[in-house]
Parts: C-alpha cells; structure tokens; sequence
C-alpha cells in the first residue's frame, strides 16, 4: 500500500515537473537549480495534499459539533491564504536547508579545533538505525523547542506584538493554525531549524516531523466540540485543550502570560506548570478586541500592523499602532 502511494506520488511529481516547471527552468536559464526545482515540485504536493486531507476530514467536523455559528466569515479568509502560503512555501523547510550550509562550516571549524558537536547518536546510540525511534526524537525535540519559543513569544513584548496577530483570530478554525507574522514565523522556524540541525536531523526525517506537527496542530485549532477527555487531553493537545490557549483572558495574562502552551504534547505545559484543564468552550480573542483595538481584517493590513506593534513597543510607546 505504502509502495504503491510512494510510486504514485512519484509519477505525478515527475509529470508536474517534466510538463510544467523543467520547461521554465530551460527558458530562464537555471538549469543549475534542477534538483532545488525537483524536490520543490514534491514540496507543492505535499503542501496541496495537506490541505485536501484537512478540507476532508476538518470542515465536516466543523459543521457537525461547531462551537461558535458564524454568519459573515470574513474574518476567516486571510487565515486561508496563511494556509496557502505557510503549505506551499513550506517555511521551516526552506531556513533548514538555508542552515544546512553555515552549521556544516561551524562543524568544520569545531573539528579543526578538536571539538565535536553532540548530536542525538551519541545521547542515544544507535538510534538512527531505527527510523520510527529516530522519527519519534525528533518530533519530540522539535515539540520542545516550540514549546520554549511560544513562551518566549508571549514573555517579549515585541515578539508578544507580532505573535498577538495569531490570537486576534475571533473565528478560530483549523484554518488559524497558520495565521502568523510572516517575520515571526522566520524566527520560530529558524528556532526549529536550528535544533534540528543541532541533534543531526536529516531534512527528510524533518519534513515528516514538521508535517506530523502540521497535521495535529490544525485539529488543535478546529472549530468543533471536540474533547480527548481526561487522559486524552494530558496525552495530546486537541481542540478543547488547545482552545484554551486562545481564550480572552487565560490564553495571553496571568503570571505566564498564557496558558497552554504546548504545540503536541501537554506534558511540557505540565512540567512548567502552564497547563490548564479548565473545561468548556470559551470565546476566543484578545481582551483589547473588546475595547476597539484593531489587529487588521486581510492579509497586508495584518502585516502592517503588526509591524507597527512592534516598531512602538522597541520604542517606547503603547503597542497600538
């Protein structure tokens, strides 16, 4: 089964490439840039085949068991070209390889002055051997990692004045999982990266993890009555838990400025004492919305102003632009 998905995911990538994207590598001239183009191709589908699993599986979902019935969805359409953006260009891909380069020179240099970086084999030796375990490392590795950088997102000020535009979403759905900052989203995923880089994670074994997350973090965000229930809920983050996280109030103040921080796995937020199992469903937002503070309704104007944000908060002044 999976030989026969593997080899039809290979046919067409190979006919998209060979009728659509070598063509225009020819005529522009970057003939140097085939296998960049090739493995881009790949890139694209999975990006496509992602949001065709979600459409499949989380509108139905959505129209089931909603939380919230929303009449004008305005607000919810530059969460779908987030979504494009984010599973097409594939962001944390692209700083990877970006990366790969520098952080081989650093080994380089390390080497030459007799020092060796750990990695993962030398925590746990043998571990690559076993593609699954290896796959499991570094999902979890990558999960901590976000779960560090979202509280520092919401401890900075400045980082709080762009990651904000991710909460402003009044109409949470699994579209909202990929409404960010563009430069906040540079900043994470080169965070992500650079850890992955740092344990010896192959790009191949990322680009599963990164999916994987992916996946689960958009039915985090989901807008559906759905609860993992007691043990469920402290075992993976789901609708319920993670909605929290978003709610007015809980999901940006107190001592931690938040709660629920974790991306896969509550165990982080249970260890750091930011978990909250605080049941039902609350709306969801930022507590300024409620007092007129704008955060921008289409893709540029969010942008915009987050910029703003953040520009006034390194400066001194309130974070409203």
């Amino acid at each position: 089964m999976f030989e026969f998905i593997s080899q039809t995911f290979a046919a067409v990538q190979g006919w998209v490439f060979e009728t659509a994207v070598q063509p225009l590598i020819f005529h522009l001239g970057l003939m140097a840039y085939v296998e960049d183009a090739h493995n881009a191709v790949a890139t694209v589908l999975i990006g496509i085949i992602e949001i065709a699993v979600l459409c499949a599986v989380l509108k139905p979902l959505e129209a089931w068991r909603p939380v919230e019935q929303w009449g004008d969805r305005k607000a919810v359409r530059a969460d779908v070209i987030y979504t494009w953006l984010h599973r097409l260009g594939v962001l944390p891909l692209l700083i990877f390889l970006l990366l790969v380069v520098p952080v081989s020179e650093f080994d380089a240099w390390l080497r030459m002055n007799d020092m060796v970086r750990p990695n993962i084999e030398d925590v746990i030796p043998g571990i690559t051997r076993n593609g699954f375990a290896a796959f499991l490392i570094t999902v979890i590795v990558i999960d901590f990692v976000e779960y560090v950088m979202h509280r520092l997102q919401h401890r900075f000020n400045w980082w709080w004045a762009l990651h904000s535009l991710h909460h402003s979403q009044r109409q949470m759905s699994f579209w909202t999982d990929d409404r960010n900052h563009l430069l906040d989203d540079v900043l994470t995923s080169a965070g992500v990266a650079l850890a992955a880089l740092a344990i010896g994670v192959p790009s191949s074994q990322f680009v599963m993890a990164v999916i994987a997350a992916r996946m689960i973090e958009s039915l985090s965000h989901v807008n559906a009555r759905i609860d993992f229930g007691w043990l469920g809920n402290r075992l993976l983050v789901g609708p319920s838990y993670h909605r929290r996280h978003h709610a007015i109030g809980a999901g940006h103040e107190g001592v931690y400025r938040g709660v629920n921080f974790a991306t896969l796995f509550p165990v982080w937020d249970m260890l750091f004492r930011t978990a909250d199992f605080t049941p039902g469903y609350q709306p969801t937002g930022i507590r300024d919305q409620l007092t007129g503070r704008d955060y921008g309704l289409g893709f540029w104007e969010q942008q915009w102003l987050g910029l703003q944000r953040m520009k006034n908060v390194l400066m001194g002044r309130p974070a409203s632009p």
